[in-house]
């Protein structure tokens, strides 16, 4: 599977962006889909995940409120809906996916299922 991730760019504080994670390759396998982001100086940070069914949604306390994750199988597309950013949300956005493909089962923010990675989109969010 690969991930192609794109959307970001430079925003004012209260702006709204809507990043998109493109999946190719194993498409007919049913893939869970994260987001993850990285600031410069920090480790990598779960945002939001998706199961394959978009029946069920999970985000960090930091975005929750914010941020919407939603997907469009029929695109093998996954989105990352952003509202009201803020300086802190300025990170590299990696979309990601797990090695195993499930209807149903997801693997949240556990960093280490997640197999397939993007190449990272920029958001820069000025105050």
């Amino acid at each position: 599977v690969q991930l192609q991730a794109s959307g970001g760019g430079l925003v004012q504080a209260g702006d709204s962006l809507r990043l998109s994670c493109v999946a190719s390759g194993r498409t007919s396998s049913n893939y869970a889909t994260g987001w993850f982001r990285q600031a410069p100086g920090k480790e990598r940070d779960f945002v939001a995940a998706i199961n394959w069914s978009a029946g069920s949604t999970y985000y960090a306390d930091s975005v929750k409120g914010r941020f919407t994750i939603s997907r469009d199988n029929a695109k093998n597309t996954v989105y990352l809906q952003m509202n009201s950013l803020k300086p802190e949300d300025t990170a590299v956005y990696y979309c990601a996916a797990p090695a195993y493909s499930s209807t149903y089962y997801y693997p949240r923010e556990n960093v280490n299922e997640y197999k397939y990675w993007g190449q990272g989109t920029q958001v820069t969010v000025s105050s």
